[in-house]
């Protein structure tokens, strides 16, 4: 299989205005730079407008550490971008925080192992031991930080040193029943991501599964977002539903539920690994 060529990817969003396609991909082509995606989308309530466009860097003319300084004398001051450029040469670094259910966890690194993805999982970070396993089957550091409510403040210390010393550039809570601390989040705005189960904003809280049994619904979903000061309320990346009737008993929307958070995490880990992901005013826009 050929590798693939290195490529500078572009994600931006500004007030809508004629012509800001036309005048980006002539900042590309003009520069010999061969663009292989491009996707917009245009927000007509709020007039504001996205794009992620993304392009080889075998023969561009701008050196690389250039490109975002380039761009934003020509055009981000110009048109009132809000943007960022990334390179996928640059490998991500995705730290996993778990607690004691395995489901996500497993799925997440059967995929990495597969090749699945391109990132680096350095580091598996729990504040019980239960998982230690895991992370010596796959050959990866596991670090266990014991995080109660009397000792967040030092224990989170731990894990930042821990976070720096990997390098890592984006945290998944693979259910990890942990409140994270305001600190905490606010190093990592929109790089930590979240799997919830149930179909957010419904059933919130302890025991969503009875109470959905309790309801009698007739479907159950998982939201995987990010994490937000707001408990439960960051923009949401990724979201599924799977049907269940009369017949099913708590066991079984257990056993459907923990499958969905499965997939649907992993959709949106993979969309942020990616780069396809625009964030605003609490919102995402994934591009496919």
């Amino acid at each position: 299989m050929e590798a693939k060529k290195p490529t500078a990817i572009l994600r931006m969003h500004c007030p809508d205005k004629p012509g800001i396609i036309a005048v980006i991909s002539d900042f590309i082509t003009t520069n010999r730079g061969n663009i292989i995606y491009l996707d917009q989308y245009v927000d007509h309530v709020n007039g504001v407008f996205y794009m992620r466009v993304e392009w080889e860097l075998e023969n561009f003319l701008i050196p690389s550490e250039k490109i975002s300084e380039y761009f934003n004398t020509l055009y981000a001051m110009r048109y009132n971008m809000t943007y960022r450029v990334s390179f996928s040469k640059r490998r991500q670094k995705m730290a996993i925080f778990v607690s004691k259910m395995s489901h996500c966890l497993y799925d997440m690194l059967a995929r990495y192992v597969a090749g699945e993805w391109d990132v680096e999982i350095p580091v598996i970070i729990s504040n019980h031991p239960d998982l230690a396993i895991a992370g010596k089957q796959f050959g990866i550091p596991f670090e266990h930080i014991p995080v109660n409510r009397d000792n967040k403040e030092e224990m989170e210390q731990r894990e930042f040193e821990i976070l720096d010393r990997y390098g890592v550039n984006f945290i998944v809570l693979a259910r990890y029943m942990q409140v994270l601390s305001e600190n905490f989040i606010e190093r990592y705005p929109n790089r930590i991501i979240n799997i919830h189960h149930s179909f957010l904003p419904a059933f919130v809280g302890a025991k969503p599964y009875h109470q959905a049994y309790e309801r009698g619904v007739k479907l159950i979903g998982a939201t995987s977002h990010y994490v937000t000061t707001e408990l439960d309320a960051g923009p949401i990346i990724e979201q599924d539903v799977v049907r269940i009737s009369h017949k099913d008993t708590i066991d079984d929307l257990v056993k459907k539920g923990r499958d969905l958070e499965k997939i649907v995490l992993s959709r949106a880990v993979e969309k942020h690994i990616q780069r396809k992901i625009l964030t605003y005013d609490n919102k995402t826009v994934v591009f496919s």
